[in-house]
């Protein structure tokens, strides 16, 4: 049984709880997504496993997922990098922000989400029950791709580009 930490709107600890349940329920917990940048300023993007919970198949950032029960963000996001990807880099946080969206087979995602961005010039070696490929995407080609498939990518990815890209340009 996986366990995400609870948090209050200011990212304050309010408890733990089973994943599937905070997800049920729509609970705000903790979060984090990890964006690798290469040399060439390109974005690494993971398509979801098939066996994903929600949002299976979809284009997303590096890696994403949640800090263990009293587990720091960034350590979360190194470990979470590795077991995802097979990669090791030096992370620097980025900015946190805060979303809530339904999905169609019932769960809430409702998450203060901690972006980390580092820098890696090699490909990943894909736990395949995270990742099903990667691509390396100029943050224009992205942006455009996103704008004329929307449904290709992930909720929290598109927002991060979408409403926080500046956050990112001075990585690209």
């Amino acid at each position: 049984m996986i366990e995400v930490q609870l948090v209050d709107a200011q990212d304050q600890p309010t408890g733990t709880m089973e994943k599937i349940e905070a997800h049920r329920l729509g609970l705000l917990h903790r979060a984090l997504s990890v964006i690798i940048v290469n040399s060439q300023k390109e974005l690494l993007l993971q398509r979801r496993a098939n066996g994903k919970y929600h949002s299976p198949g979809l284009w997303t950032n590096t890696c994403c997922s949640h800090p263990y029960p009293a587990e720091l963000p960034l350590a979360a996001a190194n470990r979470r990098l590795k077991e995802e990807m097979g990669m090791d880099t030096d992370l620097e946080y980025v900015f946190k922000f805060l979303y809530k969206v339904d999905f169609e087979n019932g769960l809430i995602e409702h998450e203060l989400d901690h972006v980390f961005v580092g820098q890696s010039d090699e490909n990943p070696k894909l736990n395949p029950e995270e990742a099903m490929d990667f691509k390396w995407v100029s943050i224009t080609a992205l942006e455009k791709n996103m704008n004329e498939n929307p449904e290709a990518y992930t909720f929290w990815f598109k927002l991060i580009i979408q409403s926080y890209g500046d956050s990112l340009k001075s990585y690209l």
